[in-house]
């Protein structure tokens, strides 16, 4: 067959267990175990809070993306290790084809299309695998008539019951913003014409199936074209997107190429950010759009794509974006193709961004893969994860002390609690002790399920105990605990949490009531997250409570649980999450506005009123969110930055502000990550009102 393409834009890199090895099951091969450093290393203490519950895992959680240049698609093979996966989506013609690709006649101009890969064929491949699809509709090349005859073919004609459909893929990589890789016919390439399409597409597309999920494509937060606003626009993509078209979508895709391991930490602000656009955009009822990471991929620069590395590196960023509230993540891509070939961790790395290999070879013939649909080490991550988070378990807060132990943890309907370790270094094994808040491990070893530097398998075994493993290099392992016993005629869950009249320091938190068990329900108790630990900051015996002392300018994150008069507790609600404000009157306030952005840093500025007594010397104090960002110049005043705090003082001369008079002083921010704004600004030690 004819090599593999690669995926034009995203493959472009944007930043780019016990002491003893258990035995493996009998038809398991054993893993290939590096020389353990134990007592080299100091125990890591591991945390796992099951009263700090995060986002439920859906039915759509685990997915990946097809190719129509793939001639493996429609095969049983293919499907079946697929399956093996536990991927529960299917993404649908792949990438950029997806705005070339015309289904009717199954032909993408321009580009290859591989014998027995049409939408039919696709079809099979998912029923087979026992998943969900996910359509892309030709916007770049396509019209609303067209996808709307595919939404009739598929559903009505066929019955296949599709419920996802993208309206294009990267359609900001149209020429817009400069970078020019998705096809795209419309002689006004803005976001403003996106959007017009993407509500008559949508208008039509319903039209034949009204229960269908429409969706409509953002850039993803820090990731370009993020932030830029190019001549002629009212504002960025995703602001102009949301603003025309909020209304008729069902969900927002992401695509994400972090290009590093350590970019999970992005993922809360990148979704809080998303979020946060989505609410200012379409408003009330803004939760029913969904978040679908339709493209994901490690990607590292220091290599991993095939190799353990970037398999680390994707169980940790599925189970981080699922814990957040995506409710899809979709792997690119089943095959792709041999790429830049390197040795990583004492293993070939092909380059290749796919789950499964292709079977080819460099252009030289000098390396060759293995033979087709051999699994990468990613294909084991995406199945390690699927073990670990079934659809309906619940993730709860987890926590490590060593920044090369990463951990995860769900709590299951049944009861069971599940926790997933990383274990990224590449020649220390770690020790773990593990402590839980809200759960009672059954006595006894546990069922461990660990996956390491090139395993071929997973292996499931006993092990260690509850509260004590030991972690292989570049190891995955999942720990699956029952609970000490069996409890009974609990409180029912209470439902989501809403919040209102939200101030610098007040939040009035209400929820629907919970159901009782074999007891009356005696409270409800309030409980903060702060990383894996919970306090509690209030309790009622009713449904709502304004709970006080709450810092200005802060998110917070909320779980409610139930009580009953025995003192039996509910399972946690769902996460609530909210920002305090600052003073809504304060002798200054601050207004803090972007002028400029280019999706790695943006020049501010600051407007500072003096709505007090008159000073002769001013010193404002922020600070900055998230470590990846940082002060690169300022002026108008004197700048200086000690870790994440900025302070601004007053130039020689000019310190002094009248009552009412205003000072404006400039900076430029620099950004690797999410860019959440400064909120909260003291002026001479006090709080100011931000505008």
């Amino acid at each position: 067959m004819p090599r593999t393409p690669l995926r034009a834009a995203s493959a472009i890199l944007l930043a780019l267990a016990a002491l003893t090895v258990p035995t493996a099951h009998a038809d398991e091969a054993a893993p290939a175990v590096l020389a353990a450093h134990a007592d080299e290393a100091a125990p890591v203490a591991v945390t796992v809070n099951a009263r700090a519950a995060l986002a439920t895992v859906p039915e759509t959680g685990l997915g990946t993306n097809h190719a129509i240049w793939d001639s493996r698609l429609g095969t049983d093979e293919t499907a079946d290790l697929l399956k093996g996966a536990g991927m529960k989506v299917l993404r649908y013609p792949g990438g950029s084809y997806s705005d070339i690709y015309h289904w009717a006649d199954h032909t993408a101009p321009g580009g290859y299309v591989a014998p027995d890969t049409d939408f039919d064929t696709f079809m099979r491949g998912v029923r087979r695998t026992g998943a969900q699809p996910m359509v892309t509709a030709n916007y770049g090349t396509g019209t609303a008539a067209e996808a709307a005859a595919w939404v009739r073919h598929a559903n009505v004609v066929k019955g296949y019951g599709v419920k996802y459909w993208e309206i294009g893929n990267e359609n900001y990589g149209n020429g817009h913003y400069g970078a020019v890789w998705e096809a795209d016919d419309h002689p006004d390439k803005s976001p403003a014409e996106y959007a017009r399409h993407v509500v008559a597409y949508s208008d039509a597309m319903k039209a034949v199936d009204p229960t269908i999920k429409i969706g409509a494509v953002l850039t993803t937060p820090a990731n370009w074209p993020d932030g830029i606003v190019a001549d002629g626009d009212a504002g960025t993509w995703n602001d102009v997107v949301l603003a025309a078209a909020g209304s008729k979508i069902d969900f927002v895709i992401l695509h994400w190429y972090p290009g590093a391991f350590d970019r999970a930490a992005h993922v809360p602000d990148m979704i809080h950010l998303t979020r946060q656009q989505i609410a200012k955009h379409v408003g009330a009822g803004s939760e029913r759009i969904g978040i679908a990471m339709t493209e994901f991929n490690t990607g590292s620069n220091s290599g991993g794509t095939t190799t353990q590395p970037g398999a680390l590196a994707a169980a940790d960023a599925y189970a981080t974006l699922l814990a957040n509230g995506v409710f899809t993540v979709d792997w690119w891509n089943v095959h792709n193709g041999i790429g830049n070939v390197t040795q990583v961790e004492g293993h070939t790395d092909y380059g290749d961004f796919g789950l499964l290999s292709s079977g080819t070879c460099t252009s030289d013939g000098g390396v060759c893969e293995p033979a087709a649909n051999t699994p990468f080490a990613p294909y084991y991550a995406l199945q390690m994860v699927s073990r670990f988070a079934r659809p309906g378990d619940r993730f709860v807060r987890a926590a490590t002390d060593q920044a090369k132990v990463v951990a995860h943890a769900v709590r299951r309907p049944g009861g069971e609690l599940a926790v997933l370790l990383v274990n990224t270094s590449s020649d220390t094994s770690y020790p773990v002790t593990i402590g839980y808040s809200g759960f009672s491990p059954a006595p006894g070893a546990p069922t461990v399920l660990t996956h390491t530097n090139g395993a071929t398998s997973i292996t499931t075994s006993t092990a260690g105990s509850a509260t004590g493993q030991t972690l292989p290099p570049l190891s995955l392992t999942t720990v699956v605990l029952r609970p000490a016993s069996a409890q009974t005629g609990l409180p029912g869950l209470p439902g989501q949490p809403t919040v209102s009249a939200v101030t610098d320091r007040t939040a009035t938190i209400s929820w629907p009531a919970a159901s009782a068990g074999t007891r009356p329900i005696a409270k409800y108790e309030i409980h903060r997250q702060n990383g894996a630990v919970t306090e509690q900051i209030g309790e009622t015996g009713g449904t709502s409570l304004t709970v006080r002392n709450l810092r200005p300018g802060t998110r917070h994150t909320v779980n409610v649980i139930a009580r009953d008069s025995g003192g039996g507790v509910s399972a946690p609600s769902s996460p609530l999450t909210f920002t305090t404000g600052t003073p809504a009157s304060s002798s200054c306030s601050v207004r803090l506005t972007k002028q400029s952005d280019w999706a790695s840093g943006y020049v501010g500025a600051i407007d500072i009123t003096n709505d007090g007594a008159p000073v002769s010397g001013w010193t404002l104090n922020f600070s900055w969110p998230n470590t990846w960002q940082s002060l690169g110049s300022g002026w108008g005043a004197v700048w200086t930055q000690d870790g994440r705090d900025v302070k601004v003082v007053n130039d020689p001369g000019n310190g002094s502000l009248p009552t009412g008079a205003s000072a404006t002083v400039g900076f430029v921010g620099n950004y690797s990550g999410p860019n959440t704004l400064p909120a909260v600004f003291t002026l001479n030690g006090t709080v100011c009102t931000t505008r």
